[in-house]
């Protein structure tokens, strides 16, 4: 099966191509902007016309969309989110290849959900930020394209290679600098949300039950469970031996006094949690890597990190 891997280079992008080269039956191209993928080739500025000349010489079976940005103003989330995704579509859509579209959605495309819920494929989206609009924009893009198409919204992945600037990567962090400096105390805020939490590898492993699949339309991916900041710390601090105390701040105040970056501004409030059957029967996918093995790694990371 030849797949041609689009955002290889990133967070999510890097795990799933680990996945498909451990499948012997799978031929692996790499398309991205940076040096070290098969073809080099931006999205944000490259022609339909040009990729889809580049399909039809590769003429693969299964596309898989890894590309985007968390960061940046609206023109530029427009730009790496919503544009790109267009132009993989118009170019599938004149493409003689046929290939089927695996396309990487995120749960802040359904925005805020009540306390207690679990967020079904069905929910009406209500992104809350800019980020959110930019995803739930793209992946409508791809669910209207008419092609052989599946999104995967992912809810909070973590894991190894968790970038520094995220919620948990910022977290890890602060925790490595207070007990390389010995300080006992860490300070934090935001402590009350809740976000679904699963392992970026069982992402990718999704992403190839996907590419093998039939299943159309949007699918979560998810753990199924809400887990509260608070325990994320707990968590984090037995794996990686801090026994300090960990002090709450105000969540309108940082420990300087000033204004207090919220821990996960998705724009998705306090609360959300997956609704994974859709995978579980469509795709046969479960979450296998438990919320410590995953801190583990993250920790791990950070505590090597000079």
């Amino acid at each position: 099966m030849r797949v041609l891997l689009i955002g290889a280079n990133g967070y999510l992008g890097r795990h799933v191509a680990d996945r498909l080269l451990a499948d012997p039956a799978v031929q692996l191209t790499a398309l991205g902007r940076g040096d070290d993928a098969d073809v080099r080739f931006d999205l944000s500025t490259g022609s339909p016309g040009a990729l889809t000349r580049f399909l039809d010489a590769v003429h693969p079976g299964v596309v898989v969309n890894c590309a985007g940005t968390t960061r940046g103003g609206a023109r530029d989330l427009i730009r790496h989110n919503t544009v790109a995704t267009a132009t993989v579509c118009e170019s599938l859509r004149r493409s003689g290849c046929g290939a089927r579209l695996v396309h990487l959605g995120c749960a802040a495309e359904y925005g805020p959900s009540p306390a207690g819920s679990s967020t079904g494929e069905d929910a009406v989206p209500r992104p809350g930020s800019p980020y959110g609009v930019s995803k739930l924009a793209a992946s409508e893009l791809v669910l209207g394209s008419g092609l052989d198409a599946i999104v995967l919204r992912v809810f909070s992945p973590v894991g190894p290679g968790t970038p520094t600037g995220s919620p948990l990567g910022r977290l890890a962090e602060a925790m490595r600098r207070v007990m390389q400096q010995g300080e006992g105390e860490l300070r934090l805020a935001g402590l009350s949300v809740q976000r679904d939490f699963v392992d970026v590898r069982d992402v990718a492993r999704a992403v190839h039950a996907a590419a093998l699949s039939a299943a159309q339309g949007v699918v979560n991916i998810g753990s199924g469970r809400a887990v509260r900041l608070r325990e994320v710390v707990s968590v984090l601090g037995r794996v990686a031996g801090h026994t300090g105390a960990v002090h709450e701040m105000d969540e309108q105040h940082s420990a300087g006094g000033g204004p207090q970056v919220p821990p996960y501004p998705d724009g998705c409030g306090p609360w959300q949690q997956a609704d994974v059957r859709s995978a579980r029967d469509r795709l046969g996918w479960r979450p296998r890597i438990g919320l410590e093995e995953s801190l583990a790694d993250i920790w791990m990371e950070a505590a090597c990190r000079i």
